[in-house]
C-alpha cells in the first residue's frame, strides 16, 4: 500500500499510486442520510476510469446542488457505478450501523467490474467480497471516495424531493429529511409519516405526543408501525427512481483498463 493518503495531494493522486502499486481498479464507497430522521440510507459505489476527471468533484457536502449535478451526470455516463437504497423501515428493524454495512455492501457487489480494493470513508464495512480499507475523511482525500459520496447524495436527495410531493407538510424538499428546526416543528405538530424513522429519538417522542389520548406505547408499537412503511411509500419511492433518471443499481458499459 502506498504509505501516504492526502497531505495536500491531488485528489486523484491516491488511486495513481495504487495503480503504480498494480491495483488498477479502485472503487470508493460512501452513503448518504446516516444522521437523518426521515428517508432512506443510500449508499453508492464508484470506480474511475484513469481519465475522468469530474470538474469541481469533491466531499459532496462542500459542493453546491448544481455542483453535484453536474458531477452526478458525468459520472453516471462514464464511471462504473452502483447505487443502494435502504427505507426507513429497515433502518428502524435493524438499526442505523446494520442497515449502513448492508448498503454499502450492497452497493460494492453491485459493481459490474471486480475491484481490486475498495475504500470505504470513514469505516471498515465487514463482510465485503474483496479486499478493503477505511479512509478516515477519504470524500476530502480520495476521488473514488468523493464520487461515491455525490452518486449517494444527488440520489438521496431526488428521492426526497419526490417524498416532498407525497408528504408536502414536512419540508423534505428542503431538508432532506434531517433534523432541522423547520422539519422539527412540522413533526411535533404532524406527527411522524411512513417515511420517519420511528427508532430515532425525536421521531419517537413526537408519536407519543401526537398519540390520541389512552394509547398504550410500548416497545412493540414500533416494529407494527414499521410494517406500515414497508407495505406502503418507502418501497413505492424505489421504484419510482426511474420517473427521474436514477436507478437502483447501474451496471456501466464504461471501457476500464482493468
Amino acid at each position: 500500500m502506498p504509505p501516504i493518503l492526502g497531505g495536500g495531494q491531488d485528489l486523484y493522486a491516491y488511486e495513481q499510486a495504487l495503480r503504480v502499486h498494480g491495483i488498477a481498479a479502485v472503487a470508493g464507497a460512501d452513503e448518504a442520510g446516516r444522521g437523518a430522521c426521515a428517508g432512506p440510507l443510500v449508499a453508492g459505489a464508484v470506480i474511475l476510469p484513469p481519465d475522468l476527471r469530474p470538474a469541481g468533484l469533491n466531499d459532496s457536502k462542500l459542493m453546491t446542488p448544481a455542483a453535484r449535478d453536474r458531477v452526478y451526470e458525468q459520472l453516471v455516463a462514464g464511471a462504473v457505478w452502483a447505487v443502494s437504497v435502504v427505507p426507513a423501515a429497515q433502518v428502524d428493524r435493524v438499526g442505523v450501523q446494520q442497515a449502513n454495512y448492508a448498503a454499502l455492501r450492497d452497493a460494492v457487489a453491485g459493481l459490474s467490474a471486480r475491484p481490486g480494493l475498495v475504500l470505504f470513508d470513514g469505516f471498515a464495512v465487514p463482510g465485503v467480497a474483496v479486499p478493503s480499507r477505511a479512509v478516515v475523511k477519504g470524500d476530502r482525500l480520495a476521488a473514488c471516495i468523493a464520487a461515491a459520496s455525490v452518486i449517494a447524495k444527488v440520489t438521496r436527495d431526488r428521492i426526497m424531493v419526490q417524498l416532498h410531493q407525497c408528504h408536502p407538510v414536512y419540508g423534505f424538499a428542503a431538508h432532506k429529511g434531517y433534523s432541522t428546526a423547520a422539519h422539527q416543528a412540522a413533526l411535533d405538530e404532524h406527527g411522524p409519516c411512513p417515511e420517519h424513522r420511528r427508532s430515532y429519538v425525536n421521531v419517537a417522542a413526537a408519536s407519543v405526543r401526537k398519540a390520541p389520548e389512552g394509547t398504550v406505547l410500548r416497545q412493540g408499537t414500533v416494529a407494527a408501525i414499521v410494517g406500515q412503511n414497508e407495505e406502503g411509500s418507502a418501497q413505492a419511492a424505489q421504484g419510482d427512481l426511474l420517473d427521474f433518471g436514477v436507478v437502483a443499481e447501474d451496471r456501466s458499459r464504461a471501457r476500464l483498463d482493468l
